[in-house]
């Protein structure tokens, strides 16, 4: 099993009036491994789902077809596993090891057969834990990994991969591309891989194929980068952390935040980062330590830490980014998203055009690409034009195009005054744009 066509093929979601993709005639055959390139919202992510048979017909709009071995993807199913951008999607259960096993105990595999299946997988992409882990206690790398477990010990025809190591840190990504390539070895099955890093992907790949427009926006080894240091001296700490306590890992933090500086916080998955992020974010109460501000930035909650600020207050003073961006979306349009910060409408297309959303202006956030919604959670963070702004993998799904957009747009801000802090696994947002780093461990 596992050849793959497209005939003709487009998707417009349901509320959109342009096509997600159209027109798409393509053929892979059994075997083959297929690294599939485009610009961010290029219709990557929708082809994935089309083979994967999860296009329901009441979400949009089909032409054409999308074959697997023959038949319609809805109905080859069974032979295929998906990991999607966003692990937390894919994770149903409480326990780590129940959620390998709960596609297989789906698939009708007999129970003598599951947890030796479990254990395979779990050690193929290196989960760092035993069965019993709780899946709400993993990072979201973390969270990863144990998605491509479970998409490895359905043993599938058909493996689809949408941007699998993302997430991960490196020696993380390098686990998953070792199991990936192992599991393809003894599946004998075809790969079609959503990669926007070429240089990451070649070596699980046959041939790659690009779609849409913006042949620029394909990440191609040795890229030209962008470099932006600081041009001045950093100003005042604006934010300090002291003593803080990071959950799970018991690191204690001690940190200034400064203006016009970017402090770069990097680390393997389940070192704390995104509790960090939290915390200096004033979106969480710390366990141990604190989180204090500048009086130029609490301004009449400067007896008060960042936690306990009102959330109109904060959200002028503190900017955050989640690691998962539609946590934090809650209207029904792009531009109401950004409306509702505060910006003014000239604002607000200013954001729109610079991040290359301005076409996406009436769609629903939900509906977004995941390189788009992350544009899009750093447009709302940018609108309220905080001092602070605290970013979650701000990179996460870019193409080589908006990759440098964001760098340029982070850059003249922190040149600006304003401090940042960047949460990341990408060692080329740092090399272009980190003034200094703070590294955690596990």
């Amino acid at each position: 099993m596992g050849s793959v066509e497209f005939r003709g093929f487009g998707w417009r979601h349901a509320g959109r009036k342009a096509w997600a993709v159209r027109g798409l005639d393509l053929r892979i055959e059994h075997g083959e491994r297929v690294l599939l390139q485009g610009a961010s919202g290029a219709g990557k992510s929708t082809l994935l789902a089309a083979l994967a048979g999860l296009l329901a017909e009441d979400s949009g709009e089909q032409e054409g077809e999308v074959l697997v071995d023959g038949r319609p993807a809805r109905e080859a199913r069974a032979g295929t596993a998906i990991v999607f951008q966003d692990p937390q999607t894919q994770l149903v259960m409480r326990r780590a090891g129940d959620d390998v096993a709960f596609g297989l105990e789906n698939r009708g595999v007999p129970r003598a057969e599951i947890w030796p299946a479990v254990d395979a997988a779990l050690a193929a992409v290196g989960f760092p834990y035993g069965r019993d882990r709780d899946t709400s206690a993993l990072s979201g790398g973390e969270q990863q990994r144990l998605a491509i477990a479970g998409a490895i010990a359905l043993r599938p025809g058909l493996l689809l991969l949408d941007e699998p190591t993302a997430n991960l840190d490196p020696e993380g990504a390098r686990l998953v591309r070792t199991a990936v390539t192992k599991a393809l070895a003894d599946l004998d099955a075809t790969m079609v891989l959503v990669e926007h890093r070429v240089e990451e992907a070649l070596a699980l790949v046959d041939r790659a194929v690009v779609i849409g427009e913006h042949p620029d926006a394909v990440w191609a080894p040795g890229a030209a980068l962008p470099a932006r240091k600081a041009a001045a001296a950093p100003g005042g700490p604006l934010l300090r952390a002291q003593g803080l306590v990071l959950p799970h890992t018991g690191t204690v933090v001690d940190e200034e935040v400064l203006a016009g500086q970017a402090l770069a916080v990097e680390g393997p998955n389940g070192a704390g980062k995104t509790t960090l992020a939290l915390l200096l974010g004033g979106l969480a109460r710390p366990a141990g330590g604190r989180v204090s501000a500048a009086a130029e930035l609490a301004g009449r909650d400067a007896a008060r830490p960042p936690h306990r600020w009102r959330a109109g207050r904060l959200a002028g003073r503190i900017g955050s980014v989640f690691q998962n961006p539609e946590h934090q979306f809650v209207t029904a349009t792009v531009r109401e998203e950004l409306a509702l910060c505060g910006a003014s409408p000239a604002a607000v297309d200013e954001l729109l055009e610079r991040l290359y959303l301005d076409k996406l202006a009436l769609a629903n956030p939900f509906t977004l690409s995941g390189g788009e919604q992350r544009r899009l959670s750093v447009a709302t963070a940018l609108a309220a034009a905080p001092r602070v702004l605290v970013l979650d993998e701000p990179t996460f799904g870019q193409d080589l195009r908006t990759w440098r957009e964001l760098v340029t747009l982070l850059a003249d801000l922190r040149d600006e005054g304003r401090a940042l802090v960047l949460v990341t696994h990408d060692p080329q947002l740092v090399d272009a744009i980190g003034d200094r780093r703070l590294e955690l461990t596990r």
